[in-house]
């Protein structure tokens, strides 16, 4: 009797059959693969204990079962309640228990003193917050009964444990979640099989995990590359694990760390691995069937020769696509004739979504592959991945329509996120979303812009245009930034918190390549939430301070940024008579060359000035130090009247482009805004409200959303143009008009 149907059964269930054994098969899944190779196939869930019991004890009586086991499946304590209901072979149901329950798990090791993470158990986000606090950082945050790496995440701080929990929750069929201490290092997976408790180590493999914070194994390879005396370390330590949980007889699959402190016991379960470890590469690198042992064990029979009789390398590799929904497959007879492949594994078909994983069960497949080198079997894949193509289509359930109703409902008023941000219906002024005075400089951002028209040219051969381009130093896929944007309640009504606004904005441009500015604020303490936000996602976000009169106050902030690890610094210098800064009552003022010098080495991080329109300033600016400058009325935030900023671009880059950065921002929505700035010299533009209403309507999603649809647009305006890269784009493709 096998519990569970799944794929990773299947291999086991030919074996018995081979054996000559009638096979029963149990799972909820009536089409399951291993159901449909069973001879007697049962609808059971492998969760349901009681259920698998009463319904053994019943097919006992017609056909007598004499065996019971799983082998990739995380059903060890109905296998262990059923062989104890029907005096066969196995462990007892307790030891199944902590073989299953990673907090069991965590005490027995602790009782035997077996190296494995410190670790709490936790119920509530309350306690997580302690446990996190106790624990330190990283730690890992994971559900106590679920396996897979669904709900495990990786927590870096204190801000990031509301998420991490509601994630691992989710994934806990009991709700019981634990905490422990991340292991720093390489990660193996081990099987063992046991028989009159002596445990005879089989596979060790190499496990490749990539995607943080979650946990998602992309890949294995068998044999280990890591040296003998690492291995016998590590075999020595989940042997101790095994006699822990009370592993007399069966298997045993463990994950091990080689941490600075040693191996260390990652997880431990009572059956042999899934991953296509012990079913698929073990066999084809050492041509021992695995299955075979294990099914005449829990017959109650020593295991036939184990020792290896081939030397090969075989490999596993996720395979991983990009989100949407699948239209259709392809290649995939021809990917499954490359030399080296042995199987390919799809767990998607057309019409179904494909999501970015989080959990080992998301990925859209799996290849395995084999060769005399890893080299060998790497290039296999390589080639196999060339051929088998998933073509998809955009999710339907995120749109620009979607995301603009979600923030207009979310707004209340406070804006009306209008088909044209445009200020011409613009309801609110400062503090709100519009612009200062009449809105006239606002709207003359939008004027400026549209006195330049595309000139197109289509006999050419760009086909694929690549957007990509450089910032102090940065790579970024597309020439367009969030601007930074403060004050979720004084200016958009509560619509956003705060942080979680920066978080989205950070996020979301990380997601489609690009980074995010954030802003300072009038509250003085307001900067802090900007650089926490930018901490958390490891540098990626420049916080631009307000011109506060005492410059040690903007000293503090840029030493701050430091701290929090941002890529650079910035000030908008435009801000010294803003109206939000008054209603604090913050001092804030214009700054000599002498202050600027004085800010700007005060810092080894790129110095950015925001709110520079004229070609005088340009050049002081440049004079200063400062690295790069941001072409920008505020947003006609500042003063009414003022000319737009593409009124003013050209002058300032016919005076200073090549000796210091130049981006620009004010007015620009579509793909071929950013193209007309690109063509008069502007080497990046920055967006703000569009931004705004991305990150309240749909968040990190939204925002990233947003900037996909710009991109496309600034890519078909390049098809139509003939550039094929930014570089390309120059003042030949576009004319002013009266």
């Amino acid at each position: 009797m096998f519990i569970g149907g799944g794929l990773l059964q299947v291999p086991a269930i030919i074996a018995a059959k081979k054996m000559g054994l009638r096979v029963i098969v149990t799972d909820y899944n009536p089409e399951a693969p291993g159901m449909k190779a069973a001879d007697i196939p049962i609808v059971m869930s492998t969760r349901d204990i009681e259920g698998s019991v009463r319904i053994s004890r019943a097919q006992n009586e017609i056909t007598p079962i004499s065996a019971v086991l799983t082998v990739g499946t995380d059903a060890s304590m109905t296998v262990a309640a059923v062989a104890n209901t029907l005096n066969l072979p196995g462990i007892k149901f307790e030891d199944a228990e902590a073989a299953t329950n990673k907090i069991k798990m965590r005490m027995r090791f602790k009782e035997h003193e077996v190296p494995s993470p410190k670790f709490l158990p936790v119920w509530s986000l309350s306690d997580a917050k302690k446990a996190g606090k106790v624990l330190g950082f990283p730690c890992v945050i994971k559900p106590s009964d679920n396996m897979g790496a669904r709900g495990v995440m990786l927590v870096d701080n204190l801000n990031q444990i509301s998420d991490a929990f509601k994630f691992a929750k989710n994934a806990s069929p009991s709700g019981e979640i634990i905490m422990e201490e991340y292991m720093e290092g390489p990660e193996l997976s081990i099987d063992a099989v046991i028989y009159n408790n002596e445990i005879t180590f089989t596979g060790i493999a190499d496990r490749i995990i990539e995607h943080p914070p979650y946990f998602i194994e992309t890949g294995h390879n068998m044999p280990s590359a890591l040296s003998d005396d690492v291995l016998k370390q590590a075999r020595n330590v989940m042997k101790k694990g095994i006699q822990a949980l009370g592993i007399t007889i069966g298997a045993a699959k463990g994950d091990i760390k080689i941490t600075p402190k040693g191996p260390m016991i990652g997880e431990l379960a009572a059956r042999l691995s899934g991953g296509f470890m012990s079913a698929y590469t073990y066999p084809l690198s050492t041509g021992v069937n695995l299955m075979r042992a294990v099914i005449e064990i829990a017959l109650g029979q020593e295991p036939g020769n184990l020792e290896p009789v081939l030397n090969r390398v075989s490999i596993e590799r996720a395979i991983i696509s990009n989100p949407g929904i699948v239209k259709s497959i392809s290649g995939l007879e021809e990917a499954l004739k490359v030399p080296g492949i042995k199987e390919i594994f799809l767990n998607v078909k057309p019409g179904e979504k494909v999501i970015i994983p989080r959990s080992n069960v998301e990925k859209a497949g799996n290849i395995i592959a084999v060769g005399n080198t890893l080299e060998e079997a790497e290039q296999s894949v390589s080639a196999c991945k060339k051929l088998l193509r998933i073509d998809l289509s955009e999710e339907s359930d995120i749109s620009i329509e979607s995301i603009n109703l979600s923030a207009r409902e979310k707004f209340k008023k406070i804006c009306y996120v209008c088909k044209n941000c445009d200020g011409i219906s613009c309801p609110t002024g400062v503090p709100g979303m519009g612009g200062t005075g009449t809105g006239e400089t606002f709207r003359r951002n939008i004027q400026a812009l549209k006195k330049y028209k595309i000139m197109t040219r289509v006999i050419h051969d760009v086909i694929e245009p690549d957007t990509s381009t450089e910032y102090l130093g940065n790579q970024i896929e597309i020439p367009i930034m969030a601007a930074p944007i403060t004050g979720s309640v004084t200016n958009m009504g509560g619509a956003i918190d705060e942080l979680d606004y920066n978080r989205a904005v950070i996020k979301g441009c990380i997601d489609a390549g690009t980074l995010a500015f954030v802003g300072d604020g009038a509250t003085p303490e307001k900067y802090k939430i900007g650089l926490q936000a930018i901490e958390e996602f490891k540098g990626k976000g420049i916080p631009i301070f307000k011109p506060r009169s005492d410059n040690n106050e903007i000293i503090k902030r840029i030493k701050a940024a430091e701290e929090a690890g941002a890529i650079a610094v910035g000030m908008d210098i435009d801000a010294v008579v803003f109206k939000t800064m008054a209603m604090k009552n913050q001092s804030v003022g214009p700054k000599s060359m002498k202050d600027l010098k004085a800010l700007i080495s005060s810092t080894k991080l790129p110095f950015i000035l925001k709110g520079i329109m004229d070609v005088r300033d340009a050049v002081f600016a440049a004079e200063s130090g400062a690295s790069s400058i941001i072409i920008s009325n505020h947003g006609g935030r500042v003063l009414d009247e003022m000319a737009g900023t593409m009124d003013v671009l050209e002058e300032i880059v016919n005076e200073v482009k090549g000796k210091i950065n130049i981006l620009v921002d004010g007015g620009f929505r579509t793909g071929v805004d950013i193209l007309k700035a690109l063509a008069i010299g502007a080497e990046g533009v920055l967006i703000g409200r569009p931004m705004a209403i991305a990150a309240v309507g749909k968040g990190a999603d939204g925002i990233a959303f947003y900037l996909s649809h710009i991109k496309r647009e600034l890519k078909i305006a390049m098809i139509l143009t003939g550039c094929s890269k930014i570089k390309d784009i120059t003042s030949e493709i576009i004319r002013p008009v009266a």
